[in-house]
């Protein structure tokens, strides 16, 4: 029978051996966790006969017990006569794994990361051994724990893939070498800590393409759901056309649509579920599809005889667009070459037009498609000769030197402003001072020659051109008015008379 016992440094400790009776056994052996310490007296290892002592009836007596003495101690004895024992078990084998859960073929499931207890117990007489073993795709037949007691556990913290495996517990009768093992799978499942992949390629034909989702490094294999939504709900488009619903087991799910299935602002899903996944927790990837908007300059203008670049970039269709640049309301293919050098840097694509000539002057089209539609840049291209800029440079020149004669002829009209604005009062006074220009020609020079000197003749032969200003009444009523005035105020008026001027011409 199995019996407790505590005992404190320096007491001494009796373990019984045969309780049936009084009869004295003939041979009595002790084990202490399986190893023998003691046969009727004599003791295993040397020294411990001072302290162990075995009693007439097969007790084990221990003076003054230290540490180390603490263990499982077995007594076999060899009873005289014809009395016999049978030795039982290993029976009641039993193990306990957990936190894990049962599928349904009773294999046991945890999730990586977790904490894992393990627990074996078994009933053997008179004695037994208990140990764990473990066999996965590393390793074969790999102890784990062993024990001579009743039971055995262990743990393992943080499981990894490699703990995964088939656990053992083995139970075995050291009396009769009888065994008994107690079998478990353990699988460890888990998810990798990305998100799916969604992805797109081009199908055979133009017109359809394949949508894939991928998601690598879950155990076991997960479930992947292809659905479709929308971002309007109320578009017209999508009036009798399907949603996208597909679900397979599988690391990576295609589906192959053709683009009438496909319009702006369609959004594709994909989630994938896992039982390591709570529900509502599953990790999911999604495409919004968009058509595609290649940008730029769509007028350039160049000098004949120089290179000019064209640029075209797009960047925003999904799936991504492919873009090519064309030439002409034809829309040519324009093949790379010494003429034209066609480069790309990331979303932008470049036209480079070497040597351009008239000939080079158009239209070209940047031209840019996706499953969803073509979408093209026009860009016109307008080339200038030198002779055209010298003309331009001439009618600036015009332009300025017009500009600035006007500002000169401002400045000099504002500077004579006081001239101008009396310029009527003065020819007002002329009037009413009544001078008269006369112009007589020389051969009636006789008229004036007691007033005015005759000038010589000119070395050409002809004549001279006499000019004088003579004071005369304005009109008969001056001539009344003259009569009338007193002789001091005639003198007046004598006194302002102008002289006579002659002038050559």
């Amino acid at each position: 029978t199995e019996t407790a016992l505590t005992a404190a440094p320096g007491d001494v400790a009796l373990l019984p051996c045969y309780t049936a009776g009084n009869v004295t056994p003939n041979l009595t052996t002790w084990r202490k966790n399986g190893q023998e310490v003691i046969t009727d007296g004599v003791s295993s290892p040397v020294g411990q006969q001072q302290r162990l002592v075995v009693l007439q009836d097969g007790s084990l007596n221990i003076r003054g017990v230290t540490p180390g003495d603490e263990g499982s101690y077995l007594c076999s004895s060899t009873l005289p006569g014809n009395i016999t024992f049978r030795a039982r078990g290993p029976e009641n084998v039993s193990t306990s794994i957990s936190p894990a859960s049962t599928l349904s073929n009773r294999t046991l499931t945890v999730h990586r990361g977790t904490s894992v207890s393990f627990n074996c117990s078994a009933y053997s007489y008179p004695t037994q051994e208990l140990t764990w073993s473990f066999r996965g795709a590393t390793s074969s037949n790999q102890s784990l724990a062993s024990s001579s007691s009743s039971w055995l556990d262990f743990r393992i913290d943080n499981t990894q893939p490699s703990n995964q495996g088939l656990y053992t517990c083995t139970a075995n009768n050291t009396f009769t070498h009888q065994a008994v093992n107690k079998d478990t799978e353990l699988l460890v499942y888990y998810v990798p800590d990305k998100h799916p992949d969604c992805m797109w390629a081009p199908a055979e034909d133009p017109s359809h393409i394949l949508f894939s989702c991928s998601w690598f490094g879950a155990y076991p294999t997960p479930t992947l759901h292809w659905m479709e939504e929308w971002e309007e709900r109320d578009d017209p488009a999508a009036l009798g056309r399907g949603p996208v619903n597909v679900s397979e087991v599988t690391e990576i799910l295609s589906v192959k649509l053709n683009r009438s299935q496909l319009s702006e602002g369609q959004k594709l899903r994909c989630t994938a579920q896992h039982p390591v996944l709570a529900p509502g927790k599953e990790k999911e990837c999604s495409l919004t599809l968009k058509l595609p908007f290649p940008e730029g300059e769509p007028l350039v203008t160049a000098m004949d005889g120089t290179s000019v670049t064209l640029i075209c970039s797009e960047s925003t269709s999904i799936p991504p667009a492919n873009t090519t640049w064309r030439k002409g309301l034809q829309q040519e293919e324009i093949n790379p070459g010494s003429k034209y050098i066609v480069s790309d840097e990331g979303a932008v694509l470049k036209l480079t037009i070497v040597n351009i000539t008239k000939d080079d002057e158009g239209v070209y089209f940047c031209r840019s498609e996706n499953p969803l539609a073509v979408t093209e840049l026009e860009v016109y291209l307008t080339v200038r000769t030198s002779s055209a800029y010298t003309g331009a440079i001439i009618g600036i020149f015009i332009a300025v030197l017009i500009m600035g004669s006007a500002a000169i002829i401002a400045k000099t009209v504002f500077s004579s402003r006081h001239r101008i604005c009396l310029g009527n009062i003065h020819l007002q006074m002329e009037e009413d001072r009544g001078d008269v220009l006369s112009l007589v020609e020389s051969d009636d020079e006789q008229i004036f020659q007691a007033a005015v000197p005759r000038l010589p003749p000119t070395t050409n032969g002809h004549q001279t051109t006499l000019v004088q200003i003579h004071r005369i009444p304005s009109s008969d009523h001056e001539d009344a008015e003259t009569a009338d005035t007193s002789p001091q105020q005639q003198e007046d008026t004598a006194q302002t008379e102008e002289p006579v001027d002659l002038v050559t011409f």
